[in-house]
C-alpha cells in the first residue's frame, strides 16, 4: 500500500500521540505539529528515532504549509483547568485553527478530520446524546469558550465542504482516558488515580451523582482511524464514546479500591455548566463505520493506573 503522508495537529498530546503512533504503526509518514502547551514531549520521545515522523513545534493559530494527503486537526487544549486558563487563546486555536487546517487542505486537496467534542452537546436535555441532538449550551458561561470554539470549527467544516468541496470528517469525542493523560490536567480519572495514589483527598463536585460514559483511548484511536477511511460521503459528525454510564462516586470509589488507597472521599460545590448527564448515542458509530469500543472500564482503569504508578515513581 502506497505510504500517506499525515499531519496531526496536537500530535504531542495524549490523544495525539496515541494516533501518531497508530499511523506510523501502519507504515505512514506521520508529521506532528504541536505548540507544547499541552502537549509533551515525553509522549513523542519515543517515536523521535523513526525516520518516517517528524516533530513540528508550531501554533495552528498561525498559517502553516506542508504537502500532505490527510490531515487530523485535533489541536485544542480539551480539560477545564487547561482550557479556561485562557479562554481567548483556546477559542482563537479552535477558530483560527480550523480555519488554518481547512485552507491547507483545500490547498493541496487533503481529506481532514475534526477532532470536535460531547462538549457541543453542553448540559443535555436529551439522554443518551444523539448527533441530531443540538445541545443546550450556555454561551457566555465559564466553558463556553471550548463548548462554543468547538461549535463554530464545526460549522467552518461544513461550510468549507458545502462550499469549496473539502472533503471532511467530523467526530465528537466523549471523556477519553488512558495512558499519557497530562498529570495535571484536571480531569475526573486523572484527578481520582493520582490523588488515590498520594493518599490524598479525592475531590468529587457536588454529590456524585452525574454521570460520564469513560471511553479507552484505544478504542477512539480505532474510530479515529474507521471515520477517515470511510466514503467521501459520509462526513459526520459521528458520535464516539463508551454508553456504559457510571455516576462520579461510583468511579471513585473503583479507583481507591483498585489502587488500594486509603483516601477519603470529599465533597465539593458543583462547578458553573457542569453536565449532570453525559452519555453518547453510538448508533450512527455502529452503522457506519462498524465500531464500537471493547475495552472495558475495570481493564483501562488498570492500565492507566499503571501509568501513573511508574510517572510518580521515576518523579521521585
Amino acid at each position: 500500500m502506497d505510504k500517506k503522508r499525515i499531519l496531526v495537529t496536537g500530535g504531542a498530546g495524549f490523544l495525539g500521540s496515541h494516533l501518531c503512533e497508530r499511523l506510523l504503526h501502519e507504515g505512514n509518514e506521520v508529521y506532528c505539529l504541536d505548540n507544547l502547551f499541552t502537549g509533551r514531549k515525553e509522549n513523542i520521545v519515543h517515536l523521535l528515532s523513526n525516520p518516517y515522523f517528524e516533530f513540528i513545534r508550531h501554533d495552528v493559530i498561525n498559517p502553516f504549509l506542508i504537502e500532505v494527503d490527510e490531515i487530523y486537526n485535533l489541536a485544542c487544549p480539551a480539560s477545564p483547568i487547561h482550557y479556561q486558563y485562557n479562554p481567548i487563546k483556546t477559542i482563537k486555536t479552535s477558530v483560527m485553527g480550523a480555519i488554518n487546517m481547512l485552507g491547507l487542505a483545500k490547498r493541496v486537496k487533503a481529506k481532514i478530520l475534526q477532532a470536535s467534542t460531547s462538549e457541543v452537546y453542553g448540559n443535555p436535555e436529551v439522554h443518551p446524546q444523539p448527533e441530531s441532538y443540538w445541545g443546550n449550551v450556555n454561551p457566555i458561561g465559564e466553558r463556553s469558550c471550548y463548548d462554543e470554539g468547538k461549535r463554530a470549527a464545526e460549522t467552518l467544516f461544513r461550510d468549507y465542504n458545502y462550499q469549496n468541496n473539502v472533503e471532511i470528517k467530523i467526530v465528537r469525542i466523549f471523556n477519553t482516558y488512558g495512558p499519557r493523560m497530562h498529570p495535571n490536567d484536571g480531569r475526573v480519572v486523572s484527578n481520582f488515580i493520582n490523588q488515590a495514589l498520594r493518599g490524598e483527598d479525592i475531590t468529587v463536585y457536588g454529590k456524585g451523582e452525574q454521570t460520564r460514559s469513560f471511553q479507552y483511548v484505544d478504542d477512539l484511536i480505532e474510530g479515529f482511524i474507521r471515520t477517515m477511511a470511510t466514503p467521501e460521503s459520509f462526513k459526520g459528525p459521528v458520535n464516539l464514546g463508551n454508553p456504559d454510564e457510571f455516576k462520579i462516586i461510583e468511579l471513585a470509589e473503583k479507583v481507591i479500591e483498585k489502587t488500594n488507597s486509603k483516601s477519603k472521599i470529599v465533597f465539593k460545590p458543583l462547578p458553573s455548566d457542569d453536565p449532570l448527564m453525559r452519555k453518547p448515542d453510538i448508533s450512527l458509530a455502529k452503522k457506519e463505520l462498524n465500531w464500537e469500543p471493547n475495552v472495558k472500564l475495570d481493564k483501562g482503569l488498570d492500565k492507566t493506573i499503571h501509568y501513573f504508578e511508574e510517572l510518580i515513581k521515576n518523579l521521585k
